[in-house]
């Protein structure tokens, strides 16, 4: 596996870590915060994906945009595809005042990033 490609792997478990580790919070839970590195762990495992291949990774959030790029690597993630898309927009709306995140959106992010990861770690041989 190259360098660059397990950067992006370490990049994206430790968002994954770090989101896991916050939705366990009972005191002051911080919806928007596990949203958000949900997002990013997906987008930075499609990314990893897309590194291994030498395809060109755009400076992009959305994670369903890199899904698409990624189909005729892995055909199969065409069913990643809602999944990506309810994701993506906890890469910059929680991130911000008045677009606060629920629980069950927490809920359904954990849900998103979990199929996205585990396919992105399959498709690496992970």
């Amino acid at each position: 596996m190259k360098a660059a490609t397990l950067e992006w792997i370490k990049k994206a478990e430790s968002d994954w870590l770090l989101a896991v580790s916050l939705i366990r919070r009972r005191k002051m839970p911080v919806h928007d915060h596990a949203c958000f590195h949900f997002q990013q762990a997906a987008e930075k495992y499609v990314k990893a994906r897309l590194e291994e291949a030498n395809v060109r990774i755009p400076k992009t959030h959305q994670v369903d945009d890199l899904i698409q790029i990624a189909l005729p690597l892995e055909p199969l993630w065409v069913v990643l595809i809602p999944a990506a898309a309810r994701i993506s927009d906890y890469g910059v709306r929680v991130r911000y005042p008045g677009n606060e995140a629920t629980a069950l959106e927490m809920k359904t992010a954990h849900q998103d990033a979990r199929i996205i990861r585990e396919s992105a770690r399959q498709a690496l041989g992970l």
